[in-house]
């Protein structure tokens, strides 16, 4: 499940979808992990945008933050960490 918060950001639908395509990989990870629910914020500070995100699923929680002065690149970086972040959850829990 995800919850999003877009905060002080106006998303247009466009940008919305483009998030959601962009978060497919990282869905079926959590999903695979089991009891997974993805918080997502996002607020302009000055000139840049800062994304949150906080992950709770079956492995453990686990959090992380991109900084960018474009919204779509902070998005990119947070949506890398994220995916990379749940795989290791899946090979840590494969090695149990």
């Amino acid at each position: 499940m995800i919850q999003l918060d877009a905060g002080n950001v106006l998303l247009k639908p466009s940008q919305r979808k483009q998030l959601l395509s962009w978060l497919r990989r990282s869905l079926r990870l959590g999903q695979r992990l089991g009891d997974f629910v993805l918080k997502i914020s996002l607020h302009r500070v000055g000139k840049a945008y800062e994304v949150v995100a906080n992950v709770h699923d079956r492995a453990g929680d686990f959090g992380c933050r991109a900084r960018q002065s474009q919204m779509r690149y902070a998005l990119r970086d947070l949506v890398r960490m994220l995916s990379q972040r749940l795989q290791l959850q899946r090979f840590q829990g494969a090695l149990a």
